[in-house]
């Protein structure tokens, strides 16, 4: 939003042309994302204590030690899910398709985590929302993410590391389209991977902000035709915003880790490792380095 209000000021005003810069809007977004989560993290904390919201239920046949996590409050990816969507909305280029697609694909993955989330503290049942009901979500949005991708143009081949013109083309490969289940199984993959990972020790932020700093360079590179060329990425026009979407995340993240780190005063829920992971997903098939994320 302010791309557009201090950008199209650029003529009276010489030093707002500094808003065309991918790297100065994602610096804005970091700074952002970071003071909105250090900020409100707290006072989110205390309205869950104060509507009598119950901490994180623990599964009866989990470690022992998770037991310490009991009454801990959640639901705290919330913040980190608004602060992102919140410095994005306000320094991205909202009129870039990549942009969009990522923000969807992450607050309707953040949707499906706050329903088993707050199912989980409502009922105080460690279930929440049933496994097929949770994958059927994920695997929809993953489908639709793929068509849009499909009906944008975006290619659809599978770039291999270290090879530079060898690829394999996804849509009609041996006559089967395969992109659309590729993308449901990066997507959804990803999506879950992270709330395993959150699961077993409620620190999935810190694997999640490196990894977003990865994809955070993949995406400005591949975004910029020079660079991609010199280094041999497939240039894809456009996909370089999300750059200010993963410094948010990164920034977020930072901000989260105060609060979770030891003795935690919040854990992230589904309703942050869903979105988080949902999003790396998406990201790692825009900027076509799927392969690498299983390194990431």
């Amino acid at each position: 939003m302010l791309y557009y209000l201090l950008w199209s000021a650029k003529e009276p005003i010489y030093r707002l042309q500094l808003f065309q810069y991918q790297t100065f809007r994602a610096m804005l977004a970091f700074i952002v994302a970071f003071a909105f989560v250090i900020f409100l993290q707290p006072a989110f904390i205390r309205e869950l204590k104060k509507i009598g919201i119950k901490g994180q239920p623990i599964r009866d046949d989990g470690p022992k030690d998770h037991e310490q996590k009991r009454g801990t409050p959640t639901m705290g990816g919330l913040v980190v899910v608004a602060g992102v969507v919140f410095s994005s909305l306000l320094f991205a280029d909202l009129s870039n398709f990549y942009v969009w697609l990522t923000l969807i694909v992450f607050i309707l993955h953040a949707g499906i985590g706050f329903i088993d989330d707050w199912r989980k503290v409502t009922q105080q049942n460690s279930k929440g929302l049933s496994g097929p009901k949770k994958m059927l979500c994920q695997g929809t949005i993953a489908i639709l993410a793929a068509v849009a991708l499909m009906w944008y143009g975006f290619p659809t081949d599978l770039q291999f590391p270290f090879f530079k013109s060898f690829s394999i083309e996804l849509n009609y490969y041996f006559w089967l389209p395969l992109f659309i289940p590729f993308v449901i199984v990066v997507v959804m993959g990803t999506s879950n991977a992270v709330n395993l990972t959150d699961g077993l020790d409620g620190l999935a932020i810190g694997p999640v902000m490196t990894v977003a700093v990865t994809y955070g360079i993949f995406t400005y590179l591949a975004g910029h035709s020079g660079h991609s060329a010199y280094l041999g990425v497939q240039y894809i026009s456009g996909v370089g915003e999300i750059s200010l979407i993963l410094a948010a995340v990164f920034a977020a993240g930072l901000g989260f880790l105060w609060y979770n780190s030891f003795p935690a005063q919040v854990f992230m829920g589904d309703t942050g490792a869903l979105a988080l992971g949902g999003l790396l997903g998406i990201v790692a098939v825009l900027v076509k380095h799927e392969i690498v994320l299983v390194v990431a």
